[in-house]
């Protein structure tokens, strides 16, 4: 058994092909092929399902691939102790964010992160959480930024900031001259959301049970106001279709011509933020230089964690 031999499992289960698997390792699919035939009749096990458009994995192929990974990691901390001069903040890092995070943080947080790391760009992912998990799992990202509730195996989760919810109206909208919005109220106005998938959607029904009790009770209505983005749900709001909840962050002053922004009344809704990476990942001043660049970032309208570090 070798590295070499490692790396070609988990790429083909990344890839749940052999050709693309091979291509991603730099090397031909018979050499590929034949690596992983040899590992598999050296452990007595069948890893992968041969047969259709795609590979797919063994109930036992699971389980190897996931120690597979952790010896690759291992292996890079070998490395990484056998050459102290070795700096964690030289190289790209690869870094998932979901949807509804990434177009409002990602404009802050690059700069500051040229400032603190110059030499370690971004490599990005943007995706659904459950997505960016099963990335993380599989090493295809260093790290994820994605909401709470997150708990995975094997990951350590950092706090990074809370994020209150507001109300968007299109203008002229009767709770315009409101100076809050009970989430109570929701239930008499028609309410547009993110499709399903996304954490925010499920974040804004839980926040707001008049909302989800409405949506059970009118599948039809509820599947024609499903927005696949936050920019497209508000314009949607903007020419009159309805209202919509917002992330503070989401909240700019393009949105003045377009939308009312009305704060939640208390209790408010919200969402906390999260820096979540694997246990096993080497880099950890890569990662604590990304979570200094949030809390740099200047974002609006959060309540920075940095004390909960």
């Amino acid at each position: 058994m070798t590295l070499t031999e490692l790396r070609y499992i988990v790429a083909v289960a990344r890839e749940r092909h052999f050709g693309r698997a091979a291509q991603s390792c730099f090397v031909s699919q018979p050499t590929l092929s034949i690596a992983i035939k040899k590992l598999e009749d050296e452990l007595g096990v069948t890893l992968f399902e041969r047969g259709g458009q795609e590979v797919s994995v063994t109930e036992i192929g699971e389980r190897i691939i996931e120690q597979s990974q952790r010896v690759l990691e291992e292996a890079e901390t070998v490395k990484r102790l056998a050459g102290e001069h070795q700096n964690e903040l030289a190289g790209p890092l690869k870094l998932g964010v979901i949807f509804t995070i990434s177009p409002y943080l990602l404009p802050k947080l690059i700069p500051a992160l040229r400032i603190l790391a110059p030499e370690m760009p971004l490599i990005l992912e943007e995706n659904y959480t459950a997505r960016l998990a099963e990335m993380l799992k599989r090493g295809e990202v260093d790290a994820i930024i994605v909401a709470d509730p997150f708990d995975e195996p094997g990951t350590v989760a950092v706090p990074l900031y809370d994020e209150e919810f507001v109300v968007a109206t299109p203008k002229g909208h009767p709770w315009e001259k409101r100076d809050a919005v009970r989430s109570s109220d929701l239930a008499s106005e028609s309410v547009l959301l993110l499709s399903q998938g996304n954490c925010f959607r499920d974040h804004v029904l839980q926040a707001c049970s008049e909302v989800a009790s409405r949506q059970h009770q009118n599948n039809g209505l509820a599947a024609s106001l499903q927005g696949s983005s936050l920019n497209t749900i508000r314009h949607m709001v903007a020419s009159g279709m309805g209202v919509t909840v917002l992330p503070q962050t989401s909240v700019s002053a393009a949105d003045e011509g377009l939308l009312s922004i009305i704060p939640f009344a208390a209790p408010v809704p919200q969402r906390r933020v999260l820096l979540v990476t694997r246990k096993q990942f080497f880099r950890k001043q890569a990662i604590h230089t990304l979570q200094q660049a949030v809390f740099r970032s200047g974002l609006n309208g959060v309540t920075m964690l940095e004390h909960e570090a």
